[in-house]
């Protein structure tokens, strides 16, 4: 009984090391948060400051495509997607440093082409969507892509991540039939639910 015991622990412990050797463990709860947090100034800067609104962009798309609004809110978004993706890379080179791993292996590269080739088709439908005046739709097909691009590397990664790609393509169908209020939804999205899910991860595995 005791031989069976010990073989099923060791069936066990395999088991386990070989899902964390298949899995990227490297992603950080920090690096949710700061997102997060960067996404709402994104938003803030966008609605309270440019008085950018999707729902009135929508409207006038027909007549003003990629009006001078449309292109600095453009360039906002661009600095905050930057910006995160700066914080993320730091904060998993920090832990991969602290831990002894490299960041950059065959795992990395999965979970990358994993998440990226949602975004980028993504990304090229947005762009076309907006040279033909379609910007109202714009912020909903962002959370859409990039749901599909979370939900596609949670098989590479932590299972929270897939979770938080179902959460991003909820809201992103939610923001479709509610452009008036996409630019809000896309903070809760992009915003409120990567530092509630920051705040699980760093509670969960880092702390």
């Amino acid at each position: 009984m005791k031989e069976e015991k010990d073989y099923i622990r060791d069936i066990t412990e395999i088991r386990s090391m070989m899902e964390r050797s298949s899995k990227f463990r490297l992603l950080s709860g920090w690096a949710g948060i700061t997102a997060g947090i960067l996404a709402l100034i994104g938003a803030f800067v966008a609605y309270y400051i440019l008085d950018f609104n999707p729902g009135e962009e929508l409207q006038i798309s027909g007549i003003t495509p990629l009006n001078s609004l449309v292109v600095k809110v453009l360039l906002l978004a661009t600095v905050v997607l930057i910006s995160a993706i700066a914080t993320a890379f730091y904060f998993s080179y920090r832990k991969a440093s602290e831990r002894g791993e490299k960041i950059w292996t065959p795992i990395t590269r999965r979970l990358l082409t994993s998440m990226f080739v949602p975004m980028v088709v993504g990304g090229i439908l947005i762009i076309a969507l907006l040279m033909n005046g379609l910007i109202g739709l714009a912020a909903p097909l962002t959370l859409i892509f990039y749901g599909l691009g979370l939900f596609s590397a949670g098989s590479h990664t932590l299972a929270e991540v897939r979770f938080l790609g179902l959460v991003e393509i909820v809201l992103g169908l939610a923001a479709t039939f509610m452009v008036d209020y996409s630019l809000f939804i896309w903070a809760v999205g992009f915003g409120i639910a990567h530092i509630v899910y920051g705040i699980y991860i760093y509670i969960k595995y880092e702390k």
